[in-house]
């Protein structure tokens, strides 16, 4: 079953909602209302934990579908709220755009019932990125997770990100997503532009991997009032943003660490502070390895030690030497997840 959403004129208190040069437009937002949960307002809820899962290579590095289905078959039997596929862990910038929908549409198919998939279909140009996010919506995905254009820095500013996205989000058959990734994009999304963005019905939220807790809490109360999500982008601040009122966390180390970011979650909603912040601090040397320090290829490599396949990485990223793994297995032991 699908549903459309009403026009652009439901938000910012009725002023409407119109892309700069552009007459004003009905919305063709659609979702699965049958399988997934909504907010009060109606919106595809996306709270929870999401692995942004990494993409299995086989050794020519052609993508190994088989261990896909077998990572997901264990990753299904965690609280997950759903998954994120071709994100940034998952190599998408290496990935040809017809092995980027197959990978999405294997996830959905292996994906347990009730998982939201939310698809990385952001692409330089905003034609492309508009063509990706209906291609991967045709295949299941739920919403899309749009990173910021970033190849001609100097250009993205503010009223070319507003238009980008807008745009996007106007001719997007699934809701979208805001994705800032500042380490990797060099452009930190303005607050100003996320919360002008929040207004537009089928932008129903933010992943935002800079780690300012005191922007994010900033977001959190600006764009309340819009029914606008706003998730964690790694798992070394997820606490501190539920604090502020974040709705979950995609997070890198969940590919391993799946059911100890769920227990954060849980012991966060518990109310028991004292033991969720005990289990943050462990996970924050962790996170940081598979991050920040030693990137995807430290992610996979990590991966293979809790039982999943984690593979090589596509060229021309590089596996990690035996030296750093090393520092990698000090660092887990340290806190305690692996002996």
């Amino acid at each position: 079953m699908r549903r459309a959403v009403s026009n652009l004129t439901r938000f910012c208190g009725g002023s409407g909602f119109i892309t700069p040069g552009r007459a004003p437009r009905t919305a063709t937002v659609v979702m699965s209302v049958s399988r997934l949960s909504s907010t009060s307002s109606g919106r595809l809820d996306v709270s929870g934990i999401y692995p942004p899962i990494a993409t299995p290579f086989n050794k020519d590095e052609s993508i190994a579908f088989d261990k896909l289905t077998e990572n997901m078959q264990k990753w299904n039997k965690i609280a997950f709220g759903g998954y994120v596929v071709q994100g940034s862990n998952g190599e998408y910038v290496y990935q040809t755009a017809e092995e980027r929908i197959k990978v999405v549409e294997h996830v959905v198919k292996a994906a347990a019932p009730g998982k939201v998939i939310l698809a990385g279909s952001g692409c330089e140009s905003t034609r492309d990125t508009i063509e990706m996010t209906n291609r991967m919506a045709d295949v299941g995905a739920d919403a899309a997770l749009v990173v910021t254009p970033s190849y001609y820095k100097g250009g993205m500013h503010n009223r070319a990100l507003i238009s980008h996205f807008t745009k996007v989000a106007d001719d997007s058959k699934i809701p979208i997503l805001l994705y800032s990734v500042p380490g990797n994009t060099g452009i930190d999304l303005d607050p100003e532009v996320i919360i002008v963005l929040s207004c537009h019905p089928n932008i129903i939220g933010l992943k935002d991997s800079g780690g300012d807790i005191a922007k994010l809490a900033h977001l959190v109360i600006s764009t309340q009032s819009n029914d606008f999500q706003i998730m964690a982008g790694s798992a070394g601040f997820l606490l501190p943003a539920y604090l502020i009122g974040c709705v979950g966390g995609v997070c890198g180390a969940a590919n391993m660490l799946g059911q100890e970011l769920c227990d954060l979650e849980q012991l966060y909603k518990q109310g028991k502070l004292k033991e969720a912040t005990n289990l943050q601090q462990r996970i924050v040397a962790p996170n940081a390895c598979v991050t920040k320090r030693f990137g995807v290829p430290g992610l996979k490599v990590a991966m293979e030690w809790f039982g999943y396949y984690g593979g090589p990485v596509r060229s021309p990223l590089q596996p990690i030497t035996s030296e750093q793994e090393e520092i990698m297995q000090t660092v887990f032991k340290l806190s305690g997840f692996i002996h």
